[in-house]
């Protein structure tokens, strides 16, 4: 399914693919994220139970969507696709747009600095992911 020229396959896989990746990355590093974002009790406030629970984790998914559609329109004006091109561009995006936003945030917000490297690791694996799917499955 293309329009425009943009594989929407792709791009749906994509967001599909760094949405299970961020499960599984906040999964294994959950203790350590907790203590470096000031998490006490995760179930405080939480609304466990309720359909508000769900919400950081539809949220999470729907920024993923709109993430990888926003990088595939890119890659699809950068040049030839191709995995390698995958991975450089989603590695830019981070690069330009991803760690030094996190890092002003966080430094203002007198964050942890290991709060940084874990979200700013997520961030760089999900973009690279991400580029890597799309530019396997093109978007021309």
């Amino acid at each position: 399914m293309t329009f425009a020229g943009m594989n929407y396959w792709a791009v749906l896989m994509a967001a599909v693919a760094a949405w299970m990746l961020g499960a599984l990355w906040y999964s294994l590093l959950a203790k350590p994220w907790m203590t470096a974002a000031g998490v006490t009790d995760p179930r405080k406030g939480a609304n466990v139970g309720s359909v508000r629970a769900f919400l950081p984790y539809i949220l999470a998914f729907a920024a993923a969507l709109v993430m990888s559609w926003v990088l595939a329109g890119i890659m699809g004006h950068v040049g030839p696709l191709s995995i390698r091109n995958g991975v450089i561009s989603g590695a830019f995006c981070w690069l330009g747009f991803t760690i030094p936003a996190l890092a002003v945030n966080y430094t203002f917000g007198r964050r942890s600095p290991l709060l940084l490297v874990i979200d700013g690791g997520y961030w760089l694996a999900a973009l690279v992911v991400m580029g890597v799917i799309i530019g396997g499955l093109g978007v021309r």
